[in-house]
């Protein structure tokens, strides 16, 4: 049986330090656009940027969030990114174990609700 779907996605991005990532990662929580963000340490990306081919290390961020945050967390992670075009990728969550889904939507639900 598949799982339902879920309001919920994984957001990834990547930041050049450490630095980096743990603002990001604090304004997102602390902002609620995010229940949760890990900050995975010094992987290595290899990539093409204006016609170079590049490898660098940089932190990972798995950001955890609701669907419909996605434009709130983008505009926020732009705002806070020293990287001309930062990595935002949307994974929607197919489902879940129950509790941490509801978790995650305490810990993204408005401010004053």
């Amino acid at each position: 049986m598949e799982p339902p779907s879920t309001p919920f996605a994984l957001v990834l991005t990547t930041a050049g330090t450490e630095e980096e990532a743990q603002r990001i990662a604090r304004a997102l929580v602390e902002d609620r656009l995010a229940a949760c963000v890990n900050v995975a340490p010094k992987i290595t990306s290899v990539y093409r940027w204006k016609g170079t081919l590049l490898t660098e290390t940089e932190w990972l961020l798995l950001i955890k969030t609701r669907r419909a945050l996605f434009s709130r967390v983008q505009e926020a992670v732009r705002r806070l990114h020293s990287y001309e075009l930062p990595e935002l990728l949307l994974v929607p969550v197919e489902g879940g174990e129950e509790n941490y889904l509801k978790w995650l939507a305490e810990g993204t639900a408005p401010k004053d609700a």
